[in-house]
């Protein structure tokens, strides 16, 4: 895919405090055609490999982790020009209409509810410009 003038895969962060949902986000992702270049535990475990390898396309964030939540490292994110052009998707079992709000009112560019298919993830990725395949 075409991503800032240059032919490559849409590169991931992949932030949830449950290996198994990490797990299962990174096989879809590769299966959809991203390249998953970091996970991480928490919030500020995402920020510090955000900055270690400089920017992703997008960020897949859960909203309960311990540290720093995922609506606290949004808030950061989007507080930080260096990540301007990453899109935030909330990948969560919040299902309650202000937390959906609230999340999209301070920057996340999509809402995935858990759990999820891998059609629902594929849709969201091409809401966002980033559907490979």
């Amino acid at each position: 895919m075409l991503i800032d003038g240059v032919e490559r895969k849409p590169r991931v962060i992949v932030i949830d405090d449950s290996r198994a949902m990490r797990s299962i986000l990174r096989k879809n992702l590769m299966e959809v055609g991203c390249e998953v270049i970091a996970e991480a535990v928490h919030g500020a475990d995402g920020l510090a490999r955000l900055r270690e390898l400089g920017a992703a396309d997008l960020a897949l964030v859960d909203w309960n982790m311990p540290e720093m939540n995922g609506f606290e490292f949004l808030c950061a994110v989007r507080g930080d020009h260096a990540f301007n052009s990453m899109r935030v998707v909330m990948v969560t079992s919040e299902t309650e209409l202000d937390q959906m709000t609230r999340a999209l009112s301070a920057g996340a560019n999509e809402y995935l509810m858990k759990p999820f298919t891998q059609d629902a993830l594929r849709e969201k990725l091409a809401i966002l410009g980033l559907a490979t395949h």
